[in-house]
């Protein structure tokens, strides 16, 4: 069994276990019990009330937080010609064809978000047991299969923060919220946007109660339980 060490058992101290915190509550209790000598990530954690093995149950979003996640992103475009000219006017870092999946292939994943064009997927498909495993598919359910015209956005919106994410097969949602550097407020109105794309991303077949608990935590720290009634409704409208 794994024995933590003294700068995680502090921060344990901190919290009541069997106690539900406030979003507000929550956030000031992470930043305090974030001990590391690096800039700790925010991490939110959804139980789900849905079955993963059911398809009607899937969940699949994105969530674009107002103040980004506090680091540069490193963006690779699947695309060629007009479509390639665009994605390296719009500030993408890596752009290519062949060339691209033939580097992926033999194991280079030095980049954050992947995006392709439509025509680009019978390449891109071939990639699947390197980037799929790494969470880097390009995949037109979370809007990283676009057209040309619409490269721009998508690459903006990436570098601004922009979050992907789906049910594990354990019914959790894992996200990061950003740093523990942030203002309380600034990783607030994250927590409200994320919270926020995951309600609008609820599926037809979704029975009982949606979300059953709710977990804010650091990488290093230990989990903060949010009380889910006041969580459930800080959304930015």
């Amino acid at each position: 069994m794994t024995k933590n060490g003294k700068r995680y058992q502090g921060a344990c101290q901190q919290i009541d276990r069997m106690k539900a915190y406030s979003p507000e509550e929550a956030v000031d209790l992470t930043k305090q019990a974030a001990s590391a000598k690096f800039d700790e990530t925010v991490e939110l954690h959804l139980r789900m009330g849905l079955d993963p093995r059911n398809a009607s149950q899937q969940v699949r979003g994105v969530a674009l937080l107002p103040h980004g996640l506090g680091k540069s992103v490193r963006v690779l475009v699947f695309a060629q010609g007009e479509a390639a000219r665009i994605a390296e006017n719009a500030g993408a870092d890596y752009v290519g064809a062949d060339e691209l999946a033939k580097k992926i292939e033999d194991g280079w994943v030095e980049f954050d978000t992947a995006i392709a064009t439509p025509d680009m997927m019978s390449k891109v498909g071939k990639l699947g047991r390197v980037l799929g495993r790494k969470g880097l598919m390009p995949n037109p359910k979370s809007g990283t299969v676009v057209p040309a015209e619409d490269l721009p956005k998508v690459i903006e919106d990436a570098r601004k923060g922009r979050v992907e994410f789906k049910l594990d097969r354990t019914a959790i949602i894992h996200l990061p919220l950003g740093k523990v550097s942030f203002d309380k407020e600034k990783l607030l109105d994250n927590l409200s946007a994320v919270i926020e794309a995951v309600m609008k991303a609820k599926p037809s077949g979704a029975k009982g109660q949606y979300v059953r608990s709710a977990f804010l935590t650091t990488t290093m720290g230990p989990g903060i339980r949010l009380d889910l009634r006041p969580t459930l409704v800080l959304t930015s409208v």
